[in-house]
């Protein structure tokens, strides 16, 4: 039955296999959060290679895996076109085509992988006959090996959007393997997490050859096998994870669920920050050590670092001897005279003083900067006139009353082994303020904050994030959610601040390099076999 489907999929013209790429790229989505339907990934990635099977030509199967990419990436973003219509008269038209063409642009990533797979001919082909079932099996390893290079350099290149790789996927604590799963990230990190993925849903693709031979189920489940053993071993870890707490530490996390179409209109602004004092607990919340707002939640009107009035107006919200922590603008004016602004955090003490900064490191494209300003005809999606300035670096933070934090704004959680400086001192926590506002009650926000908590999880630090729609949460350095605010919700959650999971963790010291060089084998060995078999 599977084989008459792989050679049917393999002999369907050439139009047919397009539209069928396509189909299977938006069905793959389906086992990302918040659906997490993760056998998806075992039906789309099979689907992919018998199709690949039927490619006559390196071109042929480059086209492939663009459409292919084009469903995926399509699916995968079109959450982003919310940001588009909170100003319909100026951008919904763009909507719909920005996404396309960023999807589309994006879908040369796995073109580039299916044409190089097609390096190894498929079964039957004339270069290298299948006359072994264990031929068909570097194959498959190069694929994984090439689409998890592939995900490390959209991560970094043009400045990289490194949302939903594959190990995304784990990344939903109900999911019942999930949360074992991601345990192996602070080992070999994401992307190490992603290629087994990717080997294990791909290997099924062997049961479609058309020859028989024992050992043949055993190489399609292998894989998937592998992977439950990692889950054991995950658990395992679970079972003797630290639950205990920071002492003496308390937050508030603040989570006022304006809309951003609200949040753009200046008359609103005094209403919201009142709305804002109120919920951080008006006449300073007792016991607290620090109240934390999201992402840009003071209004531009409000200065904090040009303002005294400002920095007073909001210090009631500050715990006494605490802190409030939160997002907002930050400009300054050059020697030149030139004004430059920042996509910031600021820490304010009781009185009103500024304790630390933390400048947005990692712009959004588009969002917080335009690139190509020739070529596009509209200005950023965000509120105000010109680009946001770069930050200097990640940093560590360090205040009074809270261990040292590396700050992250936004976006800049979704990038694996990015979130803690290379040099000086190392954070005991991670924060992650956002605005996930942009992005109403759809996919992204979920996605989002699924790609914060493999953060914890590589690092072994707590991560503590506040949205202000939500999602607002406290994740340990084990990827455990200890409690939070869910999405559309309005209120204020009282929480302690886990201790981290460890001091280092493997991936936390060496980052990428043990995945990459991992991936890196899986295709050099497949291209050694492959050069061997044709002498």
């Amino acid at each position: 039955m599977i084989s008459r489907v792989a050679r049917r999929l393999g002999t369907v013209a050439p139009w047919q296999r397009l539209i069928l790429a396509f189909a299977s790229g938006l069905v793959s989505i389906l086992a990302y959060p918040p659906v997490s339907a993760i056998p998806m990934l075992w039906v789309a990635f099979p689907l992919l290679f018998w199709l690949l099977d039927g490619c006559a030509t390196k071109l042929a199967a480059a086209a492939t895996g663009w459409a292919f990419g084009f469903g995926y990436f399509f699916a995968s973003f079109y959450w982003i076109t919310n940001a588009f219509y909170v100003d319909a008269d100026t951008f919904g038209a763009f909507a719909v085509p920005a996404v396309g063409a960023l999807s589309a642009c994006f879908a040369f990533y796995i073109a580039l992988v299916c044409g190089l797979t097609h390096l190894f001919p498929p079964p039957g082909g004339d270069d290298l006959p299948y006359e072994r079932l264990a031929a068909y099996v570097p194959r498959v390893l190069f694929f994984a090996g090439a689409w998890t290079v592939a995900e490390w350099v959209r991560g970094w290149l043009f400045t990289g959007f490194a949302w939903n790789p594959i190990a995304t996927v784990w990344s939903e604590e109900m999911t019942p393997l999930g949360l074992p799963m991601i345990q192996v990230t602070a080992l070999i990190g994401t992307y190490g997490l992603s290629l087994f993925s990717v080997l294990a849903a791909t290997a099924p693709a062997v049961l479609g050859t058309s020859f028989r031979q024992r050992g043949m189920w055993g190489l399609a489940l292998a894989p998937t096998a592998f992977l439950v053993l990692v889950a054991a071993g995950g658990a395992l870890r679970l079972a003797q994870a630290d639950s205990s707490a920071v002492e003496g530490v308390k937050l508030r996390l603040v989570q006022a669920n304006i809309s951003q179409a609200d949040r753009a209109r200046p008359q609103l602004w005094a209403d919201q920050i009142r709305d804002y004092l109120s919920l951080s607990g008006d006449g300073r919340p007792e016991g607290t050590t620090a109240v934390i707002w999201g992402e840009a939640a003071v209004p531009p009107l409000f200065s904090l670092n040009a303002s005294d009035q400002g920095r007073r107006l909001l210090a009631p919200a500050a715990p006494e001897n605490g802190l409030l922590i939160t997002g907002a603008d930050r400009g300054i004016r050059t020697p030149a005279g030139e004004v430059q602004i920042y996509n910031s955090m600021f820490a304010l003490s009781s009185s009103g003083d500024i304790t630390a900064t933390y400048d947005k490191t990692h712009l959004v494209p588009f969002g917080e900067y335009m690139p190509l300003r020739w070529l596009i005809p509209f200005d950023k999606l965000t509120e105000g006139v010109g680009d946001f300035s770069k930050g200097s670096g990640l940093t560590t933070v360090v205040v009074d009353g809270l261990p040292p934090f590396a700050p992250l704004i936004c976006y800049e959680a979704i990038f694996s082994g990015a979130v803690t400086p290379w040099t000086g001192q190392r954070p005991r926590w991670l924060l992650n303020l956002t605005n996930d506002a942009w992005f109403g009650m759809s996919w992204g926000p979920y996605q989002h904050y699924a790609a914060a908590r493999l953060r914890a999880v590589e690092e072994g630090l707590p991560l503590v994030r506040v949205a202000n729609t939500g999602i607002s949460a406290v994740i340990d350095g084990y990827g455990r959610t200890r409690d939070s605010l869910g999405l559309g919700q309005r209120g204020a959650l009282d929480v302690a601040l886990p201790q981290p999971a460890a001091e280092f963790t493997p991936f936390g010291t060496f980052r990428n390099i043990l995945p990459l060089l991992t991936a890196t084998f899986a295709g050099v060995a497949a291209l050694l076999y492959r050069r061997r078999s044709r002498r």
